[in-house]
């Protein structure tokens, strides 16, 4: 297994792109953010077109999300698979981070089941085997970070339980991450036992705040439901920040919007987030939005180097969560 102790993004500023076209040196960001954006809004295309899309359009990296119709996980030539896929993304010059999320990777009934809460251990083994792929293949892939989620609190289970579930099923993951070289990055998710970045800290806390504990920062969810506007959330989670995922997104309902079909004000988070220092990917995250993936992902890259080289005040639209959270 090969590891990357400084998580050093493969440079890709001379790469030519896979059809032979180099990316416009004009249309650089001058920000120091690299952007990225995620295969779970590029199910519709093979791994290897979503990737060259990418490289074509001028991102930085991509979010790879572990599913059946990109990486399996669970296929039993992994590392060869791994292997490949670490080749093309060096030739394309794209860096990357290992996400989590795919649906029914696991489980074809229940989605994002089993969990790491789940009542029967067996079924939080699976989830946590997973995660322990999911560090191997992203040390394999020189990857900054693994992005997972707790889960939602099972029915009949008290927060006091679930809390020690989640611990107790993320230590091995952090042992492994640990021995990778590769920081796990926990996001808060809306609904879920780890909804906030408040949840954040109480795990952090309860596992003795681990050297490779990260957060994964969704700034969408940050205007959803924090009592903060996101850009305050991007500077409250500098020292810990791993990895950011961005689409906007409207107050008090969880639906990850394309960028300008929610409320959020990009430039002051883009700022905030330069300012940080963070060094990692910022993932374009539209899974819903599959349907269109290379429509609205050569839309989100111009639409975001424009916002990283804009100053504007900080738009505040804070409000009570509705009730479709």
């Amino acid at each position: 297994m090969s590891r990357n102790p400084h998580h050093e993004p493969p440079a890709n500023a001379d790469a030519t792109t896979a059809t032979g076209l180099r990316p416009d040196p004009d249309s650089a960001s001058p920000s120091p953010l690299r952007f990225g954006y995620g295969t779970n809004g590029l199910t519709d295309l093979r791994l290897d077109d979503a990737l060259a899309l990418l490289a074509d359009l001028g991102y930085d990296g991509v979010g790879l999300t572990l599913d059946h119709m990109h990486l399996d996980p669970l296929a039993p030539d992994l590392a060869a698979r791994t292997r490949r896929v670490a080749h093309r993304l060096a030739a394309l010059g794209l860096g990357v981070t290992v996400e989590t999320g795919a649906r029914y990777v696991l489980d074809p009934r229940r989605k994002h089941g089993p969990s790491l809460l789940d009542p029967d251990p067996e079924d939080r083994a699976r989830r946590t085997d997973l995660l322990v792929r999911a560090v191997r293949v992203a040390a394999d892939l020189g990857a900054h970070a693994v992005h997972c989620f707790s889960g939602i609190t099972p029915p009949g289970t008290d927060e006091d339980t679930a809390w020690k579930r989640l611990a107790e099923s993320l230590a091995p993951v952090l042992d492994a991450a640990a021995d990778a070289g590769v920081p796990l990055a926990v996001e808060p998710e809306p609904g879920h036992l780890l909804a906030a970045l408040a949840d954040f800290h109480v795990l952090r806390r309860t596992l003795g705040d681990p050297e490779h504990l990260g957060l994964t920062l969704d700034i969408g969810h940050c205007q959803c439901l924090e009592p903060l506007p996101p850009a305050d959330c991007v500077r409250e989670a500098a020292p810990w920040l791993r990895h950011v995922q961005i689409e906007d997104m409207r107050r008090g309902v969880h639906e990850h919007l394309p960028f300008g079909d929610g409320e959020i004000d990009f430039p002051p988070v883009l700022e905030a987030l330069a300012a940080t220092g963070y060094q990692g990917l910022t993932v374009v995250e539209l899974p819903r939005h599959s349907h269109a993936g290379p429509r609205f992902a050569e839309h989100s890259l111009p639409f975001l180097r424009r916002a990283a080289a804009t100053a504007s005040p900080s738009a505040d639209h804070r409000g009570e969560p509705s009730a479709t959270l």
